[in-house]
């Protein structure tokens, strides 16, 4: 994260944690994720530091918020366009880093003026893959 982006958010040794823990994370971590890595090095850390913080990182276009996951939220510490690749097993997501040309006709557009798009594609990783074949 470049550092004039950081300076609208108080910084608080905390928050310094959470900003270092997802600094080139590509892991698509949850708040939950989140707030186990950096409570091993600030104890007296709440799980409300952490999920306020992703909310104000989240509301300055500093990370976006995944509802990938039909059990939690997950984080994405970049904010460039990229899509998603999402294991149906094990729930690993993974960066897909190219562009995919999607223009929606304006008669399909119902008047929405879009602003963004991201892609999911859904499969089996090849850890579950292989665990799967290893299994019959």
């Amino acid at each position: 994260m470049t550092e004039d982006k950081v300076k609208k958010i108080k910084m608080t040794p905390q928050r310094a944690a959470i900003l270092k823990y997802l600094d080139g994370n590509t892991s698509h971590p949850s708040a939950e994720t989140i707030f186990e890595a950096v409570r091993k090095k600030y104890p007296m850390i709440s799980f409300t530091t952490v999920y306020n913080t992703l909310q104000t990182l989240k509301d300055l276009d500093r990370v976006r918020e995944l509802n990938i996951d039909d059990e939690r939220k997950r984080y994405d510490p970049n904010v460039n366009i990229h899509h998603h690749l999402i294991c149906t097993n094990c729930r690993k997501i993974v960066d897909i880093r190219m562009d995919f040309p999607l223009n929606v006709p304006d008669e399909k557009a119902q008047g929405y003026m879009i602003s963004g798009r991201h892609v999911e594609f859904y499969g089996l990783c090849p850890k579950c893959r292989n665990k799967k074949k290893n299994n019959y």
